[in-house]
């Protein structure tokens, strides 16, 4: 059995879901991609996004998060979905839970660097996106964002 008390993390083996915003960010007709630098999904390409703090709108953390992440800056459009992310440990209780809004926004400024929480970052276009992102959840979600931007 998993030492569940052992995590210093308190997104691990949470209490309840946490709430966190993950952006689709456009550039033209681009989109950025940002490869996850700590769990959950360590390695993994993905967009850029967080945790939502206390007193925070949805919007407000989905700036924060973009910015903290890649020093770009944006501006947030529309709400896209909602998804549920629940990873399991090998015995089958939740590691992390998360409820993520899904947003979509422009880029407004900056130059896409790595920052925190992430490894590295690139420019994509939609279509290419799916060779890189591996869970099927956040192509549904870039797709659901290209048809809402038109």
């Amino acid at each position: 059995m998993t030492d569940r008390g052992a995590s210093r993390d308190p997104r691990e083996y949470p209490d309840r879901p946490w709430v966190g915003v993950g952006v689709v960010v456009w550039q033209d007709d681009e989109i950025l991609l940002v490869r996850r630098g700590r769990p959950p999904r360590l390695g993994e390409w993905s967009i850029p996004g967080g945790a939502q703090a206390v007193g925070e709108t949805v919007f407000e953390a989905a700036i924060r998060e973009v910015f903290e992440e890649t020093g770009l800056t944006v501006r947030p459009t529309n709400i896209v979905t909602v998804v549920d992310s629940v990873l399991r440990d090998a015995d089958g209780h939740p590691q992390f839970h998360y409820t993520l809004v899904e947003v979509s926004a422009e880029w407004t400024g900056g130059e896409a660097l790595a920052a925190s929480d992430v490894d590295d970052v690139c420019w994509v276009k939609p279509a290419a996106a799916a060779k890189l992102v591996k869970w099927d959840e956040t192509l549904r979600v870039i797709e659901m964002a290209g048809r809402l931007r038109g």
